[in-house]
């Protein structure tokens, strides 16, 4: 099955950068001389239960292929055995690839030697797991200087690696404890610290909070978003929880039997699913907390702060609009008018003053705008309590466009 993989649509929360991860046509295949045995079956569309009948041997990945990119979340997701926990063990080669490669920052992991491949997991990437795997008869503070430890870093300068971790994931005051007296949250904390202390370039989470309350759960997403935030990592993140994934991905891909079905934004993955798997998968998906304005916002004609109210008022009436948007000479919003307000003024001021007079003095500036990135469902009630659509500006105040009531109910509806 051949994944489908889209571009970032103007919602999305962040432009790409160049891949730093490259997965192509990776598959694992478990048993005895699977590459004789097993491949040329897969390759010839066998499914996973007829390969395993005739060979005994089991499908595990099944030509997956995807980049991941510097900088951004992406998540892999998929059910129990779908291969999401065997695909990020063969980017680091912890599991052995059938076939395929494993590019990471230029490199296929696949070809490199033992020493290459020490090389690679001590600069290029950490890896945090779902059970913490912390020693304890460790503190905190060796747990976390644990790695650099084994790569013979002397101990001042591990342990200060490692308290700059530390903190840097709020454990301030813990460094002396013993992992055993904290909380499962708190012992997460140390295994994403210790992942931390190596400043790897990749960080690769395997169902890393799924062992936690939800309660706690929620609060380490929240912080692994903050977290990310401030360093801009690239974070290879698995998980079979979707509103997990649709809540901290930049891009998702979703697994079913060891392939990969779709690879997108959280938005392209509920508004434009692959097959009738990614359509199931996401019915129940509360979309108002996922589509964004930037992907349901449409162009519209506006104003200019020099415009006279004569000019302003025809451009209105030529469009049958009751109000119009208005920007400044560098197309930034800065407002509203309103046709009432404009015919009246235009009353007041002679035709011929028009190049002097402008529509200044009837701007509403206080009237709100929202950004792009910004999810339908916190647009809601300004939506219900204002009948004129939302300006949407980038970060710059630069006016985008806008987004309608009806905009905002079909996206909800589907």
């Amino acid at each position: 099955m051949e994944a489908t993989e889209q571009e970032a649509s103007p919602g999305s929360r962040k432009e790409k950068g160049p891949p730093i991860v490259q997965v192509e046509g990776l598959y694992k295949i478990f048993g005895t001389n699977p590459k004789e045995r097993a491949l040329p079956l897969v390759e010839q569309g066998k499914s996973k239960a007829e390969i395993l009948e005739a060979t005994g041997c089991t499908v595990g990945i099944n030509n997956a292929s995807f980049n991941v990119h510097q900088r951004e979340i992406f998540v892999i997701m998929g059910l129990s055995g779908s291969g999401k926990s065997t695909v990020i063990r063969c980017v680091n080669r912890l599991i052995e690839p059938t076939a395929g490669k494993v590019i990471v920052d230029g490199q296929d992991v696949v070809e490199a030697n033992a020493e290459q491949l020490r090389e690679i997991r001590r600069k290029k990437m950490s890896m945090v797991f779902q059970r913490f795997g912390l020693l304890p008869h460790r503190t905190v503070l060796d747990n976390v200087a644990f790695g650099l430890e084994i790569q013979g870093v002397d101990r001042a300068e591990r342990y200060e690696k490692a308290e700059k971790a530390i903190t840097t994931v709020g454990l301030d005051g813990y460094s002396d404890k013993m992992t055993q007296a904290l909380s499962g949250g708190m012992q997460q904390r140390v295994g994403l610290a210790r992942a931390l202390a190596n400043d790897p370039e990749i960080l690769l989470m395997d169902e890393a909070f799924s062992a936690l309350d939800p309660l706690i759960r929620v609060q380490l997403q929240d912080e692994l978003l903050e977290l990310q935030a401030r360093q801009h990592r690239t974070i290879l993140f698995i998980t079979h929880d979707l509103d997990e994934a649709l809540k901290i991905g930049d891009r998702i891909a979703i697994m079913k039997d060891g392939a990969v079905v779709q690879v997108g934004t959280p938005e392209e993955i509920l508004s434009n699913p692959a097959n009738d798997y990614v359509r199931d998968f996401v019915e129940n998906v509360d979309r108002s907390k996922v589509i964004t304005a930037g992907s349901i916002l449409r162009k519209t004609d506006v104003a200019y702060t020099n415009h006279g109210p004569h000019q302003a008022l025809r451009q209105m009436r030529q469009l049958g609009v009751g109000s119009l948007y208005v920007l400044d000479r560098d197309r930034k919003f800065v407002g509203l008018i309103k046709s009432e307000e404009v015919a009246d003024l235009a009353r007041k001021t002679p035709e011929k003053d028009d190049a002097t007079s402008t529509i200044e003095p009837i701007l509403h500036r206080e009237y709100s705008s929202t950004r792009p990135e910004v999810p339908i469902a916190d647009l809601l009630e300004e939506s219900a309590r204002n009948v004129v659509p939302i300006a949407v500006v980038d970060e710059e105040g630069t006016f985008l466009g806008i987004v309608t009531r009806p905009a905002i109910l079909s996206a909800i509806a589907g």
